[in-house]
């Protein structure tokens, strides 16, 4: 098995593992035996026994799972957010619809169980690489997001997405090269509402066309006026999408008209 290893060999996560079923914390004890970058600390069995042992034992890193009685994981990493210098945290739950809400917390990853070696071992590796950077301004705007893709949630980031369409609970992430993403097939689903997933984006980076269809600004060529009040924007592929009216003031002040 890889290990999780950094440039720096004296890098070692003090680590807290975080979890309601007993099972699951020996088998993230056993994987976190054979990793050399991380000492674990510490177990809990709940949430607030989380925050108790956190503030004794100051981890660098808490294994979190998401589904706990009364305290869950989520109000653990709220808690945790609220500390100067808070822990990283990676998700380790059976449950992938709560990625959205997760990143928002800045967390490190989003670990479905049941947690293989290889998957945690690459988290890991992502919490060596942020020990001792200077942590950058929160930004309010989402910078990536996690989606599910086989038996595990992709990390994406925002920069890439070009369009997103409604897709009942559902939005349809189109990812990758505007022009040629049509071809490659690249999209993914995320449970999520088209309407909530706006109010996270970047307004000067995504504009909505319509109730369905948000666009990356930079995937808008032109836009075209087709009679009787009907716009639509001309995509870089060639493609054009109607304007809801609804919509149609702001697409045009984005143009300056």
């Amino acid at each position: 098995m890889a290990k999780a290893e950094s440039e720096d060999a004296q890098i070692k996560l003090r680590t807290l593992i975080v979890d309601d079923e007993p099972l699951a914390v020996e088998r993230i004890q056993v994987i976190c035996a054979e990793l050399s970058a991380i000492n674990v600390v510490g177990t809990a069995s709940d949430g607030a026994a989380a925050l108790r042992l956190a503030e004794k034992l100051e981890p660098d890193l808490v294994l979190l799972d998401m589904t706990m009685p009364e305290l869950d994981g989520l109000g653990v990493a709220r808690k945790f957010a609220e500390d100067s210098n808070p822990p990283a945290v990676i998700f380790v739950t059976a449950h992938d619809h709560f990625a959205v809400e997760a990143f928002d917390l800045e967390a490190i990853d989003y670990v479905l169980k049941p947690v293989s070696s290889e998957r945690l071992d690459r988290a890991i590796e992502r919490a060596v690489a942020r020990k001792g950077e200077r942590k950058a301004p929160a930004s309010k705007w989402l910078e990536e997001l996690w989606v599910p893709h086989r038996s595990e949630l992709l990390r994406i980031a925002v920069s890439e997405v070009h369009q997103i369409d409604a897709e009942r609970d559902y939005v349809r992430l189109h990812v990758g090269d505007p022009v040629t993403s049509a071809e490659t097939g690249r999209s993914y689903l995320l449970l999520q509402t088209i309407a909530g997933l706006e109010d996270r984006l970047d307004p000067e980076q995504f504009i909505r066309i319509h109730r369905s269809t948000i666009l990356r600004r930079d995937n808008i060529r032109g836009l075209r006026h087709d009679g009787l009040g009907v716009w639509s924007a001309e995509l870089q592929n060639g493609e054009a999408l109607r304007i809801g009216r609804t919509y149609l003031s702001k697409v045009k002040a984005m143009a300056g008209r």
